[in-house]
Order: C-alpha cells, then sequence, then structure tokens
C-alpha cells in the first residue's frame, strides 16, 4: 500500500471514530507499527492531526479572534447556555471564564437571584453592565487579547482570594483521555486556579470541540462537575466520557 493510501486511511478513521491506535491500526492495515508511526509523524508535522502516546487524534480546529467568534454565536451555543444557567441558584458566586458560550450565559442569566457574577473577561463584564440585579466583579492583569480575559501573576492574585461556587470553564478542545484544554498556556494556567478555588466546575462544549485536542491541559476529566452537550450529539461518541464517569448535561 502506497503511502498516500495509508494517510488517507488514518484521515478517514480519525474522523469516523476521533482517534487512531497506531498498533491496531498496523495490525489492520498488516504493515509495522513503525511505519504508521512514520505516517503519523509525517500527517503530524503537516498540521493535518496530533499526535499523542499510542496514536493520534483529530487537530482542533484554529479559532479566529474573539470578535469574529462572537459575531456569528450560534444556535447551539445558545442552546448549551440556556441548559448552562439552569445549574445556577439563589445568592450563589458564579465566576464566567471568557469565551462566547459563556458570553451567552451572561445573557441568560436569572433575573433577581442575587448573584455576584466575577470574571476576568471584559467583554462579559461589559455585557452585565445593565444587570442593577447583579453585582459583577471584574479581574484584572495583563490582557490576553485572542480570549479577551486577563492572565499573569496579577490576575492569579484576585483569583486566588475567591471562593466562587460555580465557575463556567472555557475550553478549545475536550477529549475523554486527556480532559479539557486549550492553546495557550498562560491562558490553561489561570484557568485551573481558577477551579482549584470553585466549589464546581462545569463546561458547555460543542460538538466541533468533542474528540479533539488543544495543546495545553487545562483540567482531566474527573475535575469537571458537569459537562453539557447538544442533543444532536451522537451517543457513540459521548459513550467515553460516560465510561470515564462524567455528569453529562444535554442541552
Amino acid at each position: 500500500m502506497l503511502t498516500g493510501q495509508r494517510k488517507s486511511l488514518i484521515l478517514a478513521r480519525l474522523q469516523r471514530d476521533g482517534r487512531v491506535i497506531a498498533k491496531d491500526f498496523a495490525g489492520e492495515l498488516d504493515v509495522s507499527e513503525d511505519t504508521i508511526r512514520r505516517d503519523m509523524r509525517e500527517m503530524a508535522a503537516a498540521g493535518l492531526l496530533t499526535r499523542v502516546h499510542g496514536g493520534a487524534l483529530p487537530i482542533s480546529p484554529d479559532l479566529p479572534d474573539f470578535s469574529a467568534r462572537k459575531s456569528r454565536a450560534s444556535t447551539e451555543k445558545q442552546a448549551l447556555a440556556a441548559r448552562a444557567v439552569e445549574i445556577v441558584k439563589p445568592g450563589q458566586m458564579v465566576f464566567l471564564d471568557g469565551g462566547t458560550t459563556n458570553t451567552e450565559i451572561a445573557r441568560l442569566l436569572p433575573q433577581n437571584l442575587g448573584l455576584v457574577v466575577v470574571t476576568h473577561s471584559p467583554t462579559i463584564a461589559v455585557d452585565l453592565e445593565q444587570r442593577g440585579d447583579i453585582e459583577v466583579l471584574l479581574i484584572g492583569g495583563r490582557l490576553y487579547r485572542h480570549s479577551m480575559v486577563a492572565v499573569g501573576a496579577i490576575a492569579a492574585e484576585a483569583i486566588g482570594r475567591l471562593r466562587p461556587d460555580l465557575f463556567f470553564l472555557g475550553a478549545t478542545a475536550l477529549h475523554a483521555q486527556h480532559g479539557a484544554t486549550t492553546g495557550d498556556p498562560e491562558e490553561a494556567a489561570i484557568k485551573r486556579l481558577i477551579a482549584s478555588v470553585s466549589a464546581e466546575t462545569f463546561l458547555c462544549v460543542t460538538a466541533d470541540k468533542l474528540d479533539a485536542l488543544s495543546p495545553c491541559q487545562i483540567l482531566p476529566l474527573s475535575d469537571l462537575s458537569g459537562v453539557v452537550v447538544g442533543r444532536d450529539v451522537e451517543a457513540e461518541r459521548l459513550a467515553p466520557y460516560r465510561t470515564a464517569g462524567v455528569s453529562l448535561m444535554v442541552a
């Protein structure tokens, strides 16, 4: 079998199953495991997949900047946000991460619950400016423009003194083995810190972010209190997450 044929089959399997195990795939094609690993190295170098221990995963989609993402907030994100706000209880301190889905959560927060909303996203703080029933705490720091959130030592100092009841995490990818990931190590560190001081951490994830992987781990699945997913996600895609013990909330 030609190299190009093997690589096409690898891509097809990634699209179908969300992962390829090098040893198993080599057996299917009756070639050496080293051959498949070499194909995967070349494909990773070409930006076609992400190599992990024992095989490969789909590459997480390149995200446009925040303003572009916000301008095309999808019906899926709005449905996820509507399901997420059902978790919120009166009098809670809620920490909202940056991101377009969390912007939708901010917009849909129930009225007159006496909430304190903490965020390190100036855009979310501005969106809540007209909500006189919500006390807004804005965390400062160095602005990470791609996600429009504050990061760095100043942000970490302020976050470390808080004890939120809920944290709505944002991530660029979620994988059954590698958990929630994102593209920037400093942003990942801030997200981890927020989760560590929060009583519960929830993640809303669109279908395109499932079974994908970004370079920097935020949290393993075991650290997530729940994951909100769309009702159109196939049961077989969700099965590994249920097996891992994740509490799935269908929007």
